[in-house]
């Protein structure tokens, strides 16, 4: 999608940007290409630079901070200064890097519902800075990350909808300031043992942390169950994922919601209190650097309508 706009901040005859990608869908850990067009105005402009944001909307959720925003979550500057003359063309190539922990927004092509992701072009001239223009980008899941959704599939789960919760998961070592939840409905034969369970990945070039959200709802004990563990993005991929899966749901009606045991690859933790109590340490000093001032009211309803269900 290209984005046409003059620089209102500028006044009339200001120079005008379009931002086109050449690669709208990536993984994490993957690049975002394209170029960034300028088209001089009626006079000659001072660039001081340009940049690009990877923005997401996100949730607040802690004490009585609730609502979303807007937040800026990785930028790259692809400009300098230079002189962009009166009426002058100028292309901009860029390429630049998608943080291994961006969250998926995209499968098999499907839009999953609750995401939205996008590339914000900063263009600073005069000492205005405009930061409007969004393109929409999608983010498809690595193979590891894929083979482990799949089993849940596989498991006659169906997707619910995933979502970015400001806060860092304790015990976690995490780089990005929220972590992304998608959230299942539970087959008929695990309705009266849990509710929804949610996945979280935490990405690394090396492999992933996955952490496991059951609402717990048979046996001795209830409440959220939490399973963590670690694998290397080879072994994700020649593990027996519905295998494991299924004997952590089994072993939740056995035992209390520490039970967090997943697979032979990380001995795990455990623990009752659930993603929300695990971040919540860290949400509220996050929540304001993440999306105050990061805003962009004008774009936002037209940016993140619609979307087809996975």
């Amino acid at each position: 999608m290209v984005f046409k706009r003059m620089l209102g901040a500028l006044g009339v005859g200001a120079p005008s940007v379009d931002t086109v990608l050449s690669t709208p869908r990536t993984r994490p850990g993957g690049t975002l290409g394209g170029e960034v067009r300028l088209k001089g105005g009626d006079f000659d402009a001072e660039i001081e630079h340009i940049t690009l944001g990877l923005v997401a909307r996100v949730e607040i959720e802690h004490g009585d901070m609730e609502g979303s925003g807007v937040g800026e979550f990785s930028r790259a500057q692809v400009s300098g200064p230079f002189t962009l003359r009166k009426g002058e063309d100028r292309v901009v190539t860029f390429q630049i890097p998608v943080p291994w922990e961006t969250p998926i927004s995209e499968i098999g092509g499907q839009p999953l519902t609750g995401m939205a992701l996008g590339v914000r072009t900063e263009l600073a001239i005069a000492k205005a800075v405009d930061k409007g223009d969004l393109d929409m980008i999608a983010v498809e899941p690595l193979p590891s990350q894929l083979r482990i959704l799949e089993a849940f599939l596989d498991l006659g789960f169906r997707f619910k909808s995933a979502d970015l919760e400001v806060g860092r998961l304790y015990g976690v070592d995490q780089e990005l300031p929220f972590y992304q939840e998608i959230e299942f409905h539970p087959p008929a034969q695990h309705r009266g043992v849990v509710g929804e369970v949610e996945v979280t990945f935490v990405t690394t070039p090396d492999g992933l942390v996955v952490v496991l959200e059951a609402d717990k709802r048979a046996g001795r004990y209830s409440g959220d169950a939490i399973g963590h563990f670690t694998i290397s993005h080879e072994d994700a991929l020649r593990t027996d994922w519905p295998g494991e899966i299924s004997r952590w749901l089994s072993g939740l009606s056995q035992y209390g919601p520490a039970h967090g045991y997943v697979g032979h690859h990380d001995r795990g933790h455990g623990g009752g209190a659930g993603l929300g109590a695990m971040a919540a340490a860290g949400a509220l000093g996050v929540a304001g650097g993440l999306v105050a001032g990061e805003v962009v009211e004008e774009v936002v309803e037209e940016f993140f309508e619609g979307g087809d269900e996975w």
